[in-house]
């Protein structure tokens, strides 16, 4: 049964014994009720939110987040331009844990809003681009998951075998995914850390000198060790600010090129689909089952016979051939966990419409658009060889 704001407000004198509360409100959080929510002003100044699980896998999300905010520690902080949250108490409440975190001001903005060039695109770039320059230490030292690129490869053919034994996936799409698992080059990347369940929810802008800048990052469930695409397949919602998101995180990156950053990006946005279908199927909701299949048969439809990159390409000429492929729709907003009770059919939806919108673009705009390929081409080979002569 949901608990009011001021049934969770009392349970700060447990959690924070200390702290008296002075005024309580109600908090959305856009978590589809998989949360209990409020927000409380204490008397020694502080703002809180208080969080409870309404179930099991809301209760091991919590729990997950709770660790991985004890992982960044003071000196790990100061290391990103964003503040995150702080666990400041919490207590048992009904077989399950309530949580209590510091207020982190700011407002959202929604990804199909997200405005391109500099501002927000470009501030949410660069935080991503401090978030994964973090030392992977940060996670290991506590535990937390960390993946290989081939263990990432591994995971996303469970997804696809999974998806298939259903026998509901478009051939057409089993075999863009297979062929793209057989791409030697779309997994040479390097590990980082990551948030591991982005989406434009998890960030916190606020107006600084009259500019939209990310100031707080939310979502920390999913930190671990792993690809740095993860964080950005949501962008497939964003398709006016993707381009300036991408190019604000590739000049912010302390680390080598990525020149398959986006391609898998796509992947595993498309990936999302699969594992949608995989939840109907394990829940036995035909329901599920149906919008999962009209959503991989429109994905099927738009994307033709393409594959999510080239099959093969030696190091320079293989990033000027993916530059010039650059889809327009890059990623998908959904839970990049791949924690299947998480899924939102909407911002699947959102994938296709950016997808088609691609498809519809007319001769002047595809030229306009290689045109713009043309030229980051040659900014990226710019940045290249001035990193290697260094």
């Amino acid at each position: 049964m949901a608990r009011s704001a001021l049934t969770l407000a009392a349970s700060i004198a447990a959690a924070l014994p200390r702290a008296g509360v002075v005024r309580v409100s109600a908090l959305t959080e856009g978590l589809a009720g998989r949360f209990d929510t409020a927000a409380a002003d204490l008397d020694d100044g502080r703002r809180v939110v208080i969080r409870f699980p309404e179930d099991a896998a809301a209760s091991r999300e919590l729990a997950e987040e709770s660790r991985a905010l004890r992982a960044l520690t003071p000196g790990v902080r100061a290391l990103v331009p964003f503040r995150i949250p702080e666990e400041q108490g919490s207590i048992d409440l009904d077989d399950a844990r309530l949580v209590v975190m510091d207020f982190l001001p700011g407002y959202r903005i929604d990804a199909t809003h997200l405005p391109a060039g500099e501002g927000a695109a470009t501030s949410l770039g660069r935080a991503l681009a401090a978030l994964h320059a973090l030392p992977t230490a940060v996670v290991r030292a506590e535990g937390l998951p960390a993946r290989t690129p081939e263990q990432v490869r591994s995971e996303a053919r469970a997804v696809i075998d999974r998806a298939a034994a259903t026998g509901r996936v478009p051939e057409a799409l089993e075999r863009r995914w297979r062929r793209a698992l057989e791409t030697e080059p779309l997994w040479r990347f390097e590990s980082t850390v990551v948030l591991g369940a982005a989406e434009a929810g998890s960030f916190l802008f606020e107006d600084l000198t009259g500019v939209p800048t990310v100031t707080g990052v939310l979502g920390w469930h999913g930190l671990s060790v792993g690809d740095p695409a993860r964080d950005l397949q949501w962008l497939a919602a964003a398709p006016l600010a993707a381009e300036s998101v991408y190019e604000a995180y590739a000049a912010a990156s302390v680390r080598a090129p990525d020149a398959l950053l986006r391609e898998r990006a796509r992947l595993y946005a498309e990936l999302e689909f699969a594992s949608w279908l995989v939840h109907g199927a394990d829940t036995g909701r035909a329901d599920v089952v149906e919008d999962a299949v009209a959503l991989l048969t429109s994905l099927a439809d738009g994307i033709g016979t393409d594959d999510v990159a080239p099959a093969a390409a030696p190091d320079l000429d293989h990033a000027i051939a993916l530059l010039d492929r650059v889809p327009d729709a890059p990623a998908a907003a959904v839970d990049t966990s791949m924690q299947t009770d998480a899924y939102d059919p909407e911002m699947l939806s959102a994938y296709l419409a950016a997808e088609r919108a691609g498809h519809d673009a007319g001769p002047e705009e595809q030229d306009e658009a290689d045109a713009e390929a043309l030229r980051a081409t040659e900014a990226a080979l710019r940045r290249w060889t001035g990193t290697n002569d260094a």
